[in-house]
């Protein structure tokens, strides 16, 4: 057996020391790794959004690079002079010296690249979302557990103290049981009708870009974030912010599958996502905590609110309304309202340890088996509510959802949209 797969295979049993013994064969194995020891990371995506997420790891040995777009390739490729180059994320895999896959790539392709990562039993970091459909989600944390990886989700404001101390006070009830949350954001990914075709520039290679996705001509509203817009590769506004906003009420209230979900905004378009999409989406009771309703909007819809509950003029954000007060939060603070009635308010003790960073929980999560809290079964279930929203958009309907079967369970038309078909080589 070669060094790189003698490497690939401590990593994989040393790994899972903090989840305890992995079997493997007719025998139990143990091991540990010294954290100082560098992986060898394997990254889908080179520019833009995986800008930030190289930045977050390159304290690593980056040893591959993957992307459709060859200028940015090769843009990235001086930064990692020794890494090998591909535009094709399969044969990125096949390399036999990666420890783990770090995937930032159009929304479409995130689930098939994860997956492929997972499969060859490499740790997995993927951006937000998870996956470009509810089922794939439901795959890919599947697959994590399978295989016992390390995995982490792109929602990297997760590992902010501010949302740790947001957690903790709603927790405590200082605003009573909370029944309603409020998430908004201001910006918008929409569309209508597809541009007409132009020609392919020279440095894409466009069919490695489209993946599972349907055989189509190159038009120009689409690269290098455009994509967004359009049903077949993004998830509009609710997929690119959802999984960071919706974040904080899912881990505040210990939400996981909604029950239900609706929808109001504009004429549905077969190709391109909405503008001004306002979701609801309704959860159970979680043992002693009520049945709660989380409403998402964006592109400005939420602006009622501020009058209804005179609050001051902030940016994205979250209103938890409870039954003894509300509490507004975003990314860096938090206020309790009514002012007069928590005058003199202390929080309580921290009870959340702060992170050690959101992209060093997963190197070391890799390293040693130790917990990351945007883990894909967390953000797996995250990306299933916030990707009902569309699903129930899309169909025109209320929907009723059974998050243990994964299907919906009042419209054919709706369960329809839960997943996709794929082109063959490209599947989940």
């Amino acid at each position: 057996m070669n060094q790189g797969s003698n490497r690939r295979d401590f990593l994989k049993t040393s790994s899972l020391a903090g989840f305890g013994m992995l079997l493997s064969g007719s025998s139990l194995v143990h091991a540990g790794r010294a954290p100082s020891e560098k992986l060898n990371i394997g990254c889908v995506g080179t520019q833009n959004r995986a800008s930030a997420n190289i930045g977050g790891i390159r304290s690593q040995n980056i040893v591959a690079i993957c992307d459709t777009d060859q200028n940015y390739l090769e843009r990235r490729g001086r930064d990692f002079p020794k890494a090998n180059k591909y535009n094709d994320y399969r044969k990125l895999v096949d390399q036999k010296d990666i420890d783990a896959i770090v995937v930032s790539t159009p929304d479409h392709m995130h689930a098939p690249a994860t997956g492929a990562a997972l499969r060859s039993g490499r740790h997995a970091y993927c951006e937000k979302p998870l996956s470009h459909t509810v089922h794939e989600a439901r795959v890919i944390a599947g697959l994590a557990k399978k295989h016992k990886r390390a995995t982490q989700l792109g929602t990297q404001i997760h590992a902010g103290s501010n949302y740790r101390r947001v957690v903790e006070i709603i927790q405590s009830g200082a605003i009573g049981d909370v029944i309603e949350s409020h998430v908004w954001v201001g910006k918008s990914w929409s569309a209508g009708n597809r541009p007409a075709p132009a020609p392919t520039p020279a440095h894409i290679h466009f069919d490695l870009w489209l993946g599972p996705a349907r055989e189509r001509k190159y038009h120009p509203n689409l690269l290098p974030a455009n994509w967004r817009k359009w049903w077949e590769f993004g998830g509009g506004t609710l997929g690119d912010m959802g999984c960071h906003h919706m974040d904080l009420s899912h881990w505040a209230l210990k939400l996981r599958h909604p029950v239900a979900a609706s929808t109001k905004g504009p004429p549905v378009h077969a190709e391109g996502c909405p503008s001004g999409l306002h979701v609801t989406l309704e959860y159970p009771a979680r043992g002693k905590l009520p049945p709660v309703k989380l409403h998402w909007y964006d592109s400005g819809k939420h602006r009622h609110l501020f009058k209804k509950h005179n609050l001051p003029n902030w940016g994205d954000g979250t209103l938890f309304v409870g039954t003894k007060g509300v509490m507004l939060a975003s990314y860096g603070g938090y206020k309790l309202l009514p002012e007069a009635d928590f005058k003199g308010y202390r929080p309580p003790a921290k009870s959340i340890p702060d992170s050690i960073g959101h992209y060093n929980e997963w190197i070391q999560a890799c390293k040693t088996g130790s917990p990351t809290t945007c883990n894909f079964d967390y953000s797996g279930a995250l990306t299933e509510a916030v990707l009902l929203g569309n699903v129930a958009y899309r169909a025109g309907e209320r929907i009723e959802w059974d998050g243990e079967k994964c299907e919906v369970t009042n419209s054919k038309k709706a369960n329809s949209l839960v997943r996709k078909e794929y082109r063959k080589g490209w599947e989940v």
